[in-house]
């Protein structure tokens, strides 16, 4: 089934893959109207559509949960980010996303995700030393989008994420000049938080021999939070192919940044793409250096 399912979604796949060979979140093609389905889907979700390249998203930050690593408290813009994008069309959708959790409610959402028929792709950590300690989960299902949200509604609901989403409007007080300038492109920002994205896998990924949207499944976010006048922390995931996993985790220790874990997000894709999930804390200029070195290892 998910053979068939993929071989109809493959040609809508191919058009977005051949837009995102390079994209960073501020650098997304001009939006088109969106069908109306999609809203549809965001009132089931509870949080408005997110137009993105090749694929539509929807959030779900975990605001509720107050989250310290290494003594500072993490903006949930920066780590908290729960989320689930579709790709192809209404009728014929493929999603993916990642849930964030907390200990105590694991067993009741993955007992809810089985009883939806939402695959998990996996089950991990992102950072080292967070308290309280948060698990990642990552899924996959086919199917029509308005089932597929009624479906991961389901799962939602198990959690003590609020919701409906509010999107934010805090006043930007980050120095985005001084990181879009040293990481070579722009991005978004929002309070003392920057996001970048980048596509350091350039060449096709596909699943079951159809081709993925790079900004959907395998792309590199790199987030920013500023911290008093000179200090920053960042954490985020570097998606490459097996042959720059050395080149990057070098970089990091080298600028030094630590790598928290080197792990999959999907089953099934070919080549086979590592994530490499990191936590940076230092001096400004120190961390985006690093953090440089990296994505250059990574391109």
């Amino acid at each position: 089934m998910i053979r068939r399912m993929l071989s109809t979604l493959g040609a809508a796949w191919l058009s977005g893959a051949c837009a995102m060979s390079h994209m960073s979140q501020g650098q997304a093609p001009a939006a088109r109207p969106l069908d109306a389905a999609w809203d549809s889907v965001g009132k089931i979700l509870q949080s408005p559509p997110a137009p993105n390249a090749g694929y539509v998203r929807y959030n779900f930050p975990r605001r509720d949960i107050a989250l310290t690593v290494g003594g500072v408290t993490v903006a949930p813009s920066l780590a908290l980010g729960a989320w689930a994008g579709f790709s192809g069309g209404p009728d014929k959708a493929m999603m993916m996303g990642d849930l964030v959790l907390l200990a105590a409610e694991l067993k009741a959402v993955l007992a809810e995700l089985a009883k939806q028929n939402i695959g998990v792709t996996a089950i991990h950590n992102h950072l080292v030393g967070d308290a309280p300690t948060i698990t990642y989960v990552h899924f996959h299902g086919e199917g029509k989008a308005i089932d597929l949200a009624t479906r991961i509604n389901a799962a939602l609901a198990k959690t003590a994420g609020p919701r409906p989403v509010v999107p934010s409007t805090q006043p930007v007080t980050a120095d985005t000049a001084r990181v879009f300038r040293a990481m070579g492109q722009s991005g978004r920002a929002s309070g003392n938080v920057v996001q970048l994205a980048f596509i350091l896998v350039t060449q096709p990924v596909t699943m079951h021999g159809m081709p993925l949207v790079p900004a959907l499944a395998y792309g590199t976010p790199v987030n920013l939070q500023f911290v008093g006048e000179n200090r920053l922390v960042a954490t985020g995931d570097f998606s490459v192919l097996g042959e720059k996993v050395d080149g990057v985790t070098r970089a990091l220790a080298m600028g030094g940044i630590t790598a928290t874990a080197v792990h999959s997000h999907l089953v099934g894709e070919s080549p086979h793409v590592y994530y490499i999930h990191f936590w940076a804390d230092g001096a400004v200029d120190d961390v985006l250096r690093g953090l440089r070195a990296a994505v250059d290892a990574g391109r």
